[in-house]
């Protein structure tokens, strides 16, 4: 009996089976530290980024942010940007994958910025946690843990994106390695 096997193709056309499955440092605390918000262009999602960054300056003291767009929310970073980005910025968080291209392109841009040394939280909608977690095993890195927030994202209003924000926050942290007293 012969077994058929499908070849999973990454859509990003990135090398697939990289190695390199370890995290960056985590930092001890975020006082002091540039963390990056990388909106890739989905409704919402830059202001999610900005739920997450008032609750990172309220809680942790952190109060210097750069804010970056991608071209196309399909598609992983550019390397222009991606250049920039690292020169830049002390820890990354992306959001939002709400579709399943955008999912897989978020989830691949954080493993990015993981093997360039740079802590990176990879924010997904939950309906599309399995394209997250494809694009991570692509990419050789099967353990990548990404956060997710409820599915949908792109029609809420500011009351309800903040409410995605409180409950994203303990497993924003949770990644990054930080707790309540950092």
């Amino acid at each position: 009996m012969t077994t058929l096997r499908e070849a999973l193709l990454d859509p990003t056309g990135a090398v697939a089976g990289e190695d390199d499955s370890t995290l960056s440092a985590r930092p001890v605390s975020l006082k002091g530290l540039t963390v990056g918000l990388l909106d890739n262009t989905k409704p919402n999602s830059m202001h999610l980024l900005d739920e997450i960054a008032a609750d990172l300056t309220r809680d942790f003291g952190v109060t210097d942010f750069k804010r970056y767009a991608k071209d196309y929310f399909g598609t992983p970073i550019k390397d222009e940007l991606f250049a920039q980005i690292i020169d830049e910025v002390d820890v990354v968080i992306t959001a939002v994958g709400d579709c399943g291209s955008c999912s897989a392109a978020t989830v691949a841009d954080g493993i990015k910025f993981e093997r360039a040394g740079i802590p990176t939280v990879s924010i997904t909608s939950d309906s599309f946690a399995m394209s997250g977690q494809a694009m991570a095993d692509v990419q050789g890195f099967p353990g990548f843990r990404f956060a997710m927030v409820e599915h949908p994202m792109a029609s809420l209003d500011a009351q309800q994106i903040r409410g995605r924000a409180d409950d994203i926050m303990p497993e924003v942290l949770s990644i990054l390695g930080v707790g309540e007293d950092a």
